[in-house]
Order: structure tokens, then C-alpha cells, then sequence
């Protein structure tokens, strides 16, 4: 039907060329939104959860959960990347490894325990304080913020390419519109005889 609308514009005496590529570029236009931006939001997603989720993996087989009672009152450290951005309170825990008797380490805690509280921490396989391993919910999160980042870059590349179109095409129009007042204007106002 689009097809029809179009062929017959072009037979009419004021339908320019511009006006038939800016037809074409909106057909287009609305193709790659409806279609091509969703289908790259889609697997933009797929990868990301997929990383996501073998980073997750990785960490739940390299991290261990302990139980471990605090020794000494936490203290604030500075904000560190691996803590987000975050203060992060660390203090001597202490806890007891079947097999191996009791041990002790510096690790985080919650900013309001107090010594004698039981927590919960995390070491990896070295024996270095980690945070906990990535949850499902955050995976998917991830993957999820990823696809709708690539969709809307994706309508956003093709949208700034409709207006650079869109802005030839009207500087041609005006162009085409100039030159033919100039052609056909002294005979409607008689200024050129």
C-alpha cells in the first residue's frame, strides 16, 4: 500500500525527487526501529547475560561463605572501585574451619557490628575478603540494562541519521524552490521587463 501512495505522488508535477527519497528514508526509518533496533537490543542482552552469568558462575565456585564472629569494633575504610564507590567497614573476625581449628582475618562487615556479632563473610580460594559472588537477579539486571543501552543507542544512530536526511533533503527543497522563483517570479511581479 505504501508502495502505491508513493508511485503515484511521483507522477504529480510538484512532488520533487527530495520528497520522494525523505518518503523512502521514513520507510525505512520506521523498519529499522520497529525491527532492527529491538533485534540488536535482543542480543546485546543475550551476550551481556550470558558474561554475566559465566562471571557469576565463576565466582560462586572461587568464593566461600563464613561464619564468623567480630573480634574488634569495625573501622571505615576509604571508598575503593571494588566497593563501588562505597565506604566499606572492615574488622577482625574470627571463625572456626572444620579441619583446619579456629582462624582469623580482617574482613567486611556491616557498619553497625559490634564485637561478639556473628556475620557472614566472604574469602575466595586464596584467602582474601571478597565481596559476595553475583546473584541471579543482578545477572539478569545486567543483561537486561545492556539490551535496552544497545536498543536505544541503536534507534538513537538511526533517528540522528533520519534528521541529517531529512535536513539534505530540505536544503535541496529549498534550493529546487529558489531557482525556479527565480525562473518564474519576473513574470508574476513584472520586475524583470
Amino acid at each position: 500500500m505504501r508502495t502505491r501512495v508513493l508511485c503515484r505522488r511521483r507522477r504529480s508535477p510538484l512532488c520533487r525527487r527530495s520528497d520522494v527519497v525523505e518518503e523512502w528514508t521514513a520507510l525505512a526509518v520506521a523498519v529499522l526501529l520497529c525491527v532492527v533496533a529491538p533485534l540488536v537490543g535482543v542480543a546485546a542482552a543475550r551476550w551481556a547475560h550470558g558474561e554475566a552469568r559465566a562471571t557469576a558462575e565463576e565466582q560462586r565456585a572461587d568464593r566461600h561463605r563464613v561464619r564468623a564472629e567480630v573480634v574488634e569494633r569495625p573501622a571505615r575504610v576509604r571508598p575503593s572501585a571494588q566497593a563501588g564507590g562505597r565506604h566499606v567497614f572492615r574488622a577482625d573476625v574470627r571463625w572456626t574451619e572444620p579441619g583446619e581449628g579456629p582462624r582469623t582475618a580482617v574482613a567486611r562487615v556491616p557498619a553497625n557490628a559490634r564485637p561478639g556479632d556473628v556475620v557472614h563473610v566472604w574469602f575466595d580460594s586464596r584467602g582474601r575478603d571478597v565481596p559476595p559472588p553475583v546473584d541471579d537477579a543482578s545477572v539478569w539486571q545486567y543483561g537486561l540494562g545492556m539490551g535496552a543501552g544497545a536498543a536505544g543507542g541503536t534507534a538513537a544512530v538511526v533517528l540522528l541519521a533520519h534528521r541529517a536526511v531529512r535536513g539534505a533533503a530540505m536544503r535541496r527543497r529549498l534550493a529546487e524552490w529558489e531557482r525556479g522563483w527565480a525562473r518564474t517570479g519576473p513574470e508574476w511581479t513584472h520586475r524583470g521587463v
